[in-house]
């Protein structure tokens, strides 16, 4: 879950995700890059300074290598990690892939499972909703809240987090998914998004979302033309969610906000359908 670029460190996180396409088709990774450019030069770092990524994928994982970020990516999972193993492993003739690290690490135990560089990375970033899916154990958020708290710590004075949810005021308030074209991953294949919520004492606790898929060439493949599969995640809404960083940076925190890496207005006509938090940490 750590990058960088020449001498400048990186956080990703890989995590399991479903139909993301091929690099070629991945054009969300350039906003991404072209987003990491702009917040650059606004905060006077360096180009590229801001990876220390975490962020959800083995695809994105080799995509920042054949940037020339150094890399180092960890994930709690076994089955995400083999994945990465094996792509290091049959590029390891060239020096880039050569020099990514990976490494087991938890949310809850980051700063145990993997060791600060000196004042700590130039960038964390958390994306592809990957944090909804931590839930709230307890009720309380307290896991929700350490897990924040370890991955700011893990961000030096004036490095940056970056991290996203999806758009859950809008399907609480609506009932639906926002319509638009999902940044993640191949949306142009979506047939069907059911929403569900779970309440727990007057509170949504969890949404749960039904995917139908079209699945191109299955026959080919001796697949079923249409897939269904469910995602279920914490339903952290914008204004909270805001607090929730501010209390793990102790308040110390530049705080933009970007809808599908676009500038957000709140209130503007077309709904995003993430919301993606920059946090420049204060010295």
């Amino acid at each position: 879950m750590l990058c960088s670029h020449s001498k400048h460190t990186l956080a990703l996180r890989l995590d399991q995700t479903v139909f993301l396409g091929e690099d070629d088709s991945r054009d969300y990774f350039k906003i991404k890059t072209h987003l990491l450019h702009q917040i650059t030069i606004l905060t006077g770092l360096l180009l590229f300074l801001m990876y220390s990524w975490i962020l959800f994928s083995r695809i994105d994982s080799i995509m920042l290598v054949e940037e020339g970020f150094n890399l180092v990516s960890v994930d709690a999972s076994d089955k995400m990690l083999k994945y990465a193993l094996k792509a290091r492993w049959d590029r390891r003739k060239e020096p880039a892939f050569d020099q990514w690290v990976i490494e087991e690490a938890n949310w809850l135990t980051l700063t145990e499972d993997i060791q600060k560089p000196g004042d700590g990375f130039d960038a964390v970033i958390c994306l592809g909703n990957s944090f909804a899916h931590l839930p709230d154990f307890k009720g309380d958020q307290s896991d929700q809240k350490l897990a924040l708290h370890n991955i700011a710590s893990m961000v030096r004075p004036g490095g940056i987090l970056i991290i996203d949810h999806r758009n859950y005021d809008y399907i609480l308030e609506t009932g639906r998914a926002p319509q638009g074209k999902n940044i993640y991953y191949k949306s142009d294949l979506t047939q069907d998004i059911t929403t569900s919520v779970l309440w727990v004492n007057s509170k949504p606790h969890m949404i749960t979302l039904d995917y139908t898929i079209q699945v191109p060439q299955a026959t080919l493949q001796n697949l079923p033309e249409v897939s269904k599969f469910r995602l279920s995640y914490y339903p952290h809404r914008l204004d909270s969610f805001r607090g929730l960083l501010n209390d793990a940076f102790n308040g110390k925190l530049e705080h933009a906000i970007y809808g599908d890496f676009k500038t957000y207005v709140p209130g503007q006509s077309q709904a995003p359908c993430y919301f993606i938090h920059v946090c420049k940490k204060k010295a």
